[in-house]
């Protein structure tokens, strides 16, 4: 059929005149041709993210001072999640690539809040990539350990009285950790990544990648010098929820 398509396509277009008959069957044709490839690559598409519950939306070229990466934005689609990944390189499925899942923080990336080490972590993280010329920095949206930055900001409050990070959380509701890590591993995957040199000191996400079929070739620690205000936060991750911190200096 789609041989016989061109064929009529052809014959019409180099003729002198087009009778209503013939734009008829042209139209015809240029509308089942166009239906049947978009079919095609939808079905392509469905083929090579069966099974995945996000979706890429949009990608752009972003310069940034640590320099150029490809930010690539995705959708959830079972919740109103959306996650962004910085992409730098070509990536490879064979081939270990460095990965950091950096859960947002808006009071340490943005504001640069000295109560924890998120905003250095990130940077770190960045800078790393771009000496290494490749890697990948999935930015999941799961403020504050999961709870949004409007309990974060009341389990401040509850830590300017005294709660550590956990005891705060639970106070107001919520559990130690409320994150998953799930839709994060398939942002991976879909980036083409399958071997891991992960960022990251806490032993929770590199379980969930393994979990989720990715393989964790190398940890590399990302720890930073913190000054005072987060000792006890950097404390309370290591010896409550193990966290996989020296903490030297802080001793």
């Amino acid at each position: 059929m789609r041989n016989v398509s061109r064929t009529l396509l052809l014959t019409i277009r180099t003729s002198g005149s087009y009778s209503p008959f013939d734009i008829a069957v042209n139209q015809r044709n240029i509308g089942y041709q166009f239906l049947k490839e978009e079919t095609s690559l939808n079905q392509q598409q469905d083929r090579a993210t069966a099974g995945f519950t996000v979706q890429k939306e949009a990608e752009a070229k972003l310069p940034t001072e640590y320099g150029p990466f490809r930010i690539v934005g995705f959708r959830s689609t079972t919740s109103d999640e959306e996650f962004v990944a910085l992409v730098k390189g070509e990536i490879k499925a064979q081939e270990p690539t460095l990965v950091r899942i950096h859960s947002q923080c808006l009071t340490g990336d943005v504001f640069h809040s000295l109560k924890c080490d998120c905003g250095p972590q990130l940077q770190r993280a960045m800078k790393l990539i771009q000496s290494e010329g490749k890697g990948i920095i999935v930015y999941q949206q799961q403020e504050g350990r999961g709870i949004g930055i409007v309990n974060k900001i009341a389990a401040y409050a509850l830590q300017d009285e005294g709660a550590d990070t956990i005891e705060a959380n639970v106070r107001l509701g919520f559990g130690v950790d409320e994150r998953e890590y799930g839709q994060c591993a398939e942002v991976i995957k879909l980036l083409g990544a399958q071997r891991l040199k992960l960022m990251s000191n806490n032993p929770d996400k590199v379980r969930a990648l393994r979990n989720a079929g990715l393989e964790i070739v190398e940890r590399v620690p990302l720890e930073i010098s913190a000054k005072q205000p987060a000792f006890k936060y950097l404390l309370t991750k290591k010896e409550k929820m193990g966290h996989l911190l020296q903490l030297n200096g802080i001793f």
